[in-house]
Formats: structure tokens, C-alpha cells, sequence
């Protein structure tokens, strides 16, 4: 297959890239918003002609929460006008196309992990607007899917992981919010199941279908950093619950937003590792440089 990548060179992007060249049967092209702005559509349709594109994961989004809350034009240009785009040129050409969504889709007042079928009901604009996108994916009789995810992490870019780990090289302590719940997903799993679907040659029923994918494992953001410092080796180092009172921001959170991997795992054959495996991984990959 000719796959086009959107979104580069972001932290899935990225991963997808560092794989790819393990998929010596496939070809993979890689573009950002520089290269290929997905709210224009014309854009996308030369990188199809041009390089032959049988297939299409879209990792490009606009994933600014709090500033989502000021720049709703460019979030909803980017989230839905952008997928919009996608999904009427894969119908055109006879394309594949995974587009990968977020657990800010559902308002958080769930109590256990939040099933593909689960009602939303998007609390703040970013959740609004990768929400509306996903509907031209339901609507399309194009061979598309959505894969929501969560809590994202890599060793490429900005993420939560990065963060924890230069705050405590910076401060004597730190407060991190502990009634929030959800689980983590390593940017390198989810890149490897997203090849996997796409290039697989007999794909299952799966047109229009949402699957979920994160790691194994339900954890507050508190317990996520506790397990970060403890893996880079600072285990006595202070890592204080607070509340969500106790740090507010301009966009809302869900409160619970932990998904249900279970049809990912049964319509792909595919297993997920629990968290803090991926985890370990990931910081190896950090602290020995080996990556950006």
C-alpha cells in the first residue's frame, strides 16, 4: 500500500514514522500542515494523485485544549471541516482511512471503562469538535473508521511524561491532580496497531465502526506521575495529590474518561500491554536518548 500519514510529525505521527520502516512492503508518506493543510481540500487530493495514496491515517488535529476554549474557528476548521475533507476524498478515490479521535468526546460522568457505543457528550470545544468530525466518518460508505484514544504519551514531543520529568529535575516538589481517571496510551502501541489495520489485506466488517484503544489499566493523573518518578529513579521524591479545584483550567476535563478496548481487541486479534510496561518502555527510550 501507498499510506499517507496527516499529522506528521506529531507524537503518533512520529511513532508511525520511526515504524515504518519495518513495513518494507508498504510505502509511507509523511506530511504536516505545512506540507498538506487537511482544511483545504485540493491540498489533499494532489498528495493523493500524486503519490498514488491507497490509504490514509489521519493523525492531524487541533489538540490545544484550554486554548481550544479562545480559537473554536481553528479548532472546528482543523477537528471537523479538516476530517471532512479526508472522509469525501477517501469516498472519491477508494481510499482507506483511520482517523484517530479522543476520549474528550464523552462528558466524563461514567464510572467504568466507557464502551465504543457509549453516548457523547463533549464537555468543552476541543471533545465538540473532534466529535462533530467524527460524524462524517459514520456517514461515508467509504472504508473509514475512528480510533479514540487517551492520554497520549510519547518519546516525541510535548506530553504529560515529558512534563513530569522535567518538573522534578526543577522543582523540590510537585502537586499533581488526583480525581481525574483514565488510561494512558503509548503513542508507539497505538501507531503499530494503526499499520496493522491498515495494511492488513482482508479487513474485518469494520467500515464506519469507533473501536477504542489505550493501554491496559485504569490510574488517576497522580498515579501516573508517582509511576513515572519512580521509574526514573527518584522514588522518594514528593509527588502531592491536589484536586481539580485546586487547579483549574479554562476547558473543562472529563472527570472519568478510561474507554473499553474490548472491540479493538477482539475485530483485530491484537492484545494490549497494561500501562506500566508501555510505560518503562517509553522512559528507557527518553533517558537514553535514543529518541527526540
Amino acid at each position: 500500500m501507498n499510506i499517507l500519514v496527516t499529522g506528521s510529525y506529531g507524537q503518533l505521527g512520529s511513532e508511525i514514522r520511526d515504524l515504518a520502516p519495518d513495513y518494507e512492503l508498504h510505502q509511507f508518506v509523511f506530511v504536516d500542515s505545512k506540507e498538506c493543510d487537511i482544511t483545504q481540500k485540493a491540498e489533499i487530493e494532489k498528495w493523493i494523485s500524486v503519490n498514488e495514496i491507497n490509504g490514509i491515517i489521519n493523525c492531524a488535529a487541533y489538540t490545544a485544549v484550554d486554548l481550544a476554549e479562545d480559537e473554536a474557528a481553528k479548532a472546528k476548521a482543523i477537528n471537523t471541516e479538516g476530517v471532512r475533507n479526508l472522509v469525501e476524498v477517501a469516498e472519491e478515490h477508494a481510499l482507506r482511512l483511520i482517523h484517530i479521535s479522543t476520549d474528550y468526546v464523552f462528558d466524563g460522568t461514567a464510572r467504568l471503562p466507557i464502551e465504543v457505543d457509549a453516548k457523547i457528550n463533549p464537555i468543552g470545544v476541543y471533545g465538540k469538535t473532534k466529535a462533530e468530525g467524527e460524524k462524517y466518518i459514520f456517514q461515508t460508505p467509504a472504508d473509514a473508521i475512528v480510533i479514540r484514544t487517551s492520554w497520549v504519551y510519547s518519546s516525541f514531543g510535548k506530553n504529560f511524561v515529558k512534563t513530569i520529568l522535567r518538573l522534578i529535575d526543577e522543582r523540590p516538589e510537585i502537586g499533581v491532580v488526583s480525581d481525574q481517571f483514565g488510561s494512558p496510551t503509548y503513542a508507539r502501541d497505538l501507531a503499530s496497531v494503526c499499520i496493522r489495520i491498515m495494511t492488513q489485506p482482508d479487513p474485518v466488517s469494520s467500515k464506519g465502526r469507533t473501536y477504542h484503544y489505550c493501554n491496559e489499566g485504569v490510574i488517576s493523573w497522580h498515579q501516573f506521575a508517582e509511576e513515572i518518578v519512580k521509574l526514573s529513579g527518584k522514588e522518594n521524591y514528593p509527588v502531592n495529590a491536589i484536586t481539580t479545584a485546586d487547579f483549574p483550567t479554562k476547558a473543562k476535563r472529563p472527570v472519568y474518561s478510561a474507554l473499553s478496548t474490548t472491540r479493538i481487541k477482539d475485530d483485530f486479534n491484537i492484545s494490549i500491554r497494561n500501562w506500566k510496561e508501555a510505560l518503562k518502555e517509553c522512559l528507557i527510550k527518553i533517558q537514553t536518548g535514543k529518541l527526540d
